[in-house]
């Protein structure tokens, strides 16, 4: 059984940090989590209206059942190239290269009461148990805006979070790590508790389930700042204040297990001073806990930034819709089969001496 867990600053799996002993030009690599976002894997639309937009280009239907196999295969591949983990969502991301505010597509594990639907389930445990026989940790995210609009109310958001961690503890898998929801400080949530100013409700009422005196380690991701770094559609890299507001809250770090933050269209430089500027916080000095980037980009000498400063990096790829490019729209090829995700894979291998073993 693959379990994860955390010793201060670093990941442990079975109970060794992760690339034991490795260090890279200098730098500390053990404890680091490297990650791939793949959240469509478990993905699927019960909107008749909108399910079309998925199909394969070999058969012209949708076929939920083969994502996912095809996504499993690959998986001792991704762990071979040194990659530890891979981000899901119980709600997926945004599916297509458009915008993110008008998602009329339903692709959601949790129903509008907060209960989990069965198909989903069925899909997550085939997907934990080819993750655990590869070694590899999922960060299970369970909302993302524009998708949850889909949840009829509050109550019902935290009935989503309870019967999530209580199905997640239920399972016997301990290679998961829990995202409560993707970027929460992005104004596209329709509910309040999962912004900034709540969402540390929501990580506190997942750490309080319990089974056989085992809980889950939780957290939830922010933007790293190009959100707000945003003026009149242009990306301002030297503002900084945008940047302190894509970091996490001092109430989320008090209740958080670890840092979940995001630098897409970030330069090194900037992904470095995310980095920084979160370790700054005063809930973070109190209690030191792993930094972990999930979400970047394809750009992987922001990896090598990370890495510089002690934070392990996710690979982001959007790709398009004709099952060639990417990680993230449907329908998605899960293989190494581009420049961008050789490139990326390389990359983690160079770093942790995957390529030496």
């Amino acid at each position: 059984m693959t379990r994860v867990s955390i010793d201060g600053e670093k990941f442990l799996i079975d109970g060794t940090p992760t690339h034991k002993g490795r260090t890279w030009k200098g730098h500390q690599v053990e404890g680091l989590l490297f990650n791939n976002r793949v959240v469509q894997a478990i993905f699927d639309d019960e909107n008749p209206e909108t399910r079309h937009q998925w199909v394969y280009p070999d058969t012209g239907v949708w076929d939920p059942e083969r994502n996912l196999e095809e996504f499993c295969a690959v998986l001792p591949e991704y762990k071979a190239n040194g990659c530890d983990a891979v981000t899901i969502n119980l709600q997926g991301g945004m599916p297509i290269t458009k915008t993110e505010t008008v998602q009329p597509w339903l692709n959601t594990a949790i129903d509008p009461e907060g209960n989990l639907k069965s198909a989903y389930l069925h899909r997550l445990d085939r997907l934990l148990k080819a993750a655990d026989s590869a070694g590899v940790v999922v960060i299970v995210g369970l909302y993302y805006f524009g998708q949850d609009k889909y949840i009829s109310d509050e109550d019902a958001v935290k009935r989503g979070v309870i019967n999530a961690c209580d199905w997640l503890l239920k399972s016997g898998h301990e290679n998961i790590l829990v995202e409560i929801n993707n970027e929460a400080d992005i104004p596209h949530y329709t509910h309040d508790v999962l912004m900034p100013g709540r969402v540390h409700e929501l990580i506190a009422l997942a750490k309080s389930r319990s089974l056989e005196g085992r809980r889950l380690l939780v957290a939830t991701s922010f933007a790293g700042g190009a959100y707000h770094m945003r003026h009149n559609g242009v990306l301002d890299l030297s503002d900084s204040n945008g940047l302190q507001n894509g970091i996490p809250t001092e109430d989320v770090l008090e209740v958080s297990d670890f840092a979940l933050v995001h630098t897409n269209e970030m330069n090194m430089a900037n992904t470095r001073e995310v980095v920084r500027r979160t370790r700054e916080r005063e809930a973070f000095k109190r209690c030191p806990m792993p930094v972990v980037i999930n979400e970047d980009s394809i750009a992987v000498t922001n990896l090598f930034a990370a890495v510089e400063e002690y934070a392990p990096w996710g690979y982001y790829d959007q790709g398009d819709n004709n099952y060639r490019d990417g990680y993230q729209s449907v329908p998605v090829n899960w293989a190494i089969n581009t420049p961008s995700k050789r490139s990326f894979f390389d990359a983690v291998a160079e770093v942790t001496g995957a390529k030496s073993r």
